[in-house]
């Protein structure tokens, strides 16, 4: 989709479409407002009527509207002022963008940038305005045999800045948009498609297709090479699987004077639970247990796009977790990259398995910090649902920073307890430590076992397991959480 930023009166604009927004009770917003004055009531006098009174989400599509320049005008509902705040304004616009999507408008121009949402700025407006109309427009069928007949997709958006001095805020954030947008369709494309298709060997050729298109440094470890690097854990998962495992090694140089951000990401493309085999409802959404290795490709396509002034780098241990006569069993003792030993009590807790050896192989790049990104345990989709992520860190000056990027990218992370009571959960009689600590705060217990690997840096770990798809009608992924993980770089570029 193209995206261009204007400054001008609504009723000039020769478009398709030009959409204005309206409160509850039947209030016009101020551009709204101008088109009403020049169409000689036109629009007041449907408000009146009652055919729109503004209530969130809803639309009304007008044709023909007196003395304007366009060919359609689109109310949106934004519900009452007062209450209009961040989420209104993404409501709003997604709202818009699905009509517009649904009656075949080709381009439109969105004048919802000038209304006054709390603490937001109109880079913010815009920047959401891209995201919602990419989102919009996503589908996700190349693997059906007949696409579905579908209107002509939206195409083209003029987003309308409130002031001329405020062009150039708007082309930047429109920029940073859609690089966000581009990095989340990657992420959400790699986790809607299948086990079958999306395997670890399918991973590493898309991580050099994207090092070929981005110039980036891609270098991927075969199982010899694990064996070599003595990474007993992660190569205990693969055992059960006829796919070979890989490691992911990406670099993007920026900046090469500073230390590298490390990003790591699990990139489980099937999860079965091994040996510790999982129910069989709803088993099919284990596709998606390699989000996290999708959202560190995403980040890398819109960090290159944006031609960020920082180093990074991307380590993504691949494999499948299947049960076979050679995949690991409860009690298994193996032995990680760290030289710590670990008892497998649950098959299941693979990822940490496969994390730790690569939180170990980060240590050879002297990190400035290292986040690693995860659908690790259903007890965070538990505790927070799917609104927000898990956030844990040992270091909370880093913990703020992902937390101030969730909060403008309404990418929000929960930060979560790491303290030593719970480190006391994984304790082991055979080994240096279990790999699950009981029911009780699965996912601090999870975090606290990853913990032990990453002494020698600052790091934070985010569990995505309640926000990196959907299920149900809408089921999908979310391409979560690229737009998080771009304004933390972006931020830390501000400060370097």
């Amino acid at each position: 989709m193209e995206f261009s930023i204007k400054n001008g009166s609504p009723e000039k604009q020769r478009s398709a479409c030009v959409v204005v927004g309206v409160f509850e009770p039947r209030k016009l917003s101020l551009d709204g407002e101008v088109i009403d004055q020049v169409s000689n009531h036109y629009l007041g006098d449907i408000i009146r009527r009652g055919d729109m009174d503004g209530k969130p989400g809803t639309t009304l599509l007008l044709h023909n509207v007196p003395n304007t320049l366009c060919d359609r005008v689109l109310l949106v509902g934004l519900g009452k002022e007062r209450e209009f705040k961040d989420k209104e304004y993404r409501d709003a616009v997604r709202a818009a963008i699905k009509t517009l999507n649904e009656t075949g408008s080709l381009e439109a121009s969105i004048y919802l940038t000038e209304l006054p949402v709390r603490r937001r700025d109109t880079a913010w407006k815009v920047e959401q305005t891209v995201l919602m109309a990419m989102e919009g427009v996503y589908r996700f069928d190349r693997l059906k045999s007949k696409q579905e007949e579908a209107r002509r997709p939206l195409r083209r958006l003029v987003l309308n800045v409130p002031r001329r001095n405020e062009l150039g805020i708007g082309e930047e954030a429109a920029k940073r948009g859609q690089a966000i947008a581009e990095g989340m369709n990657l992420a959400k494309d790699l986790g809607n498609l299948p086990g079958n298709i999306c395997t670890p060997g399918y991973l590493a050729q898309q991580a050099q297709e994207l090092a070929k298109t981005c110039k980036l440094k891609l270098e991927v470890l075969e199982q010899k090479d694990m064996e070599a690097l003595k990474m007993g854990a992660l190569l205990s998962v693969a055992r059960g699987s006829r796919q070979p495992p890989k490691l992911i090694v990406l670099q993007y140089m920026g900046d090469k004077k500073k230390k590298p951000v490390v990003l790591v990401g699990k990139g489980v493309t099937f999860d079965a639970g091994g040996i510790s085999l999982k129910p069989a409802g709803e088993m099919d959404e284990m596709k998606y247990d390699m989000s996290g290795a999708a959202s560190v490709l995403g980040t890398f396509l819109a960090v290159a796009k944006l031609k960020l002034p920082i180093n990074l780098v991307g380590i993504i241990p691949a494999t499948e977790n299947l049960p076979d006569g050679n995949a690991n069993k409860p009690g298994d003792v193996v032995t990680s990259m760290s030289g710590q030993t670990i008892e497998v009590l649950n098959t299941d807790a693979e990822g940490r398995l496969i994390l730790c050896d690569a939180l170990t192989y980060a240590e050879r790049f002297e990190p400035e910090t290292v986040v690693d990104i995860a659908t690790l345990t259903g007890a965070c989709l538990i505790a927070l649902g799917n609104h927000a992520s898990g956030l844990f860190s040992n270091h909370d000056a880093l913990a703020r920073e992902l937390l101030h990027a969730g909060e403008y990218t309404v990418d929000r992370a929960w930060h979560m307890p790491l303290w030593d009571d719970y480190q006391e959960q994984l304790k082991s009689n055979f080994a240096d430590m279990a790999n699950i600590g009981g029911r009780p705060a699965g996912s601090i217990t999870a975090a606290c076992f990853l913990s032990r690997f990453t002494k020698k840096y600052d790091w934070a770990h985010l569990d995505i397991a309640g926000t990196a798809w959907k299920s149900g009608k809408e089921k999908g992924s979310t391409g979560r959480p690229v737009p998080l993980l771009v304004h933390f770089l972006i931020n830390k570029c501000r400060v370097g």
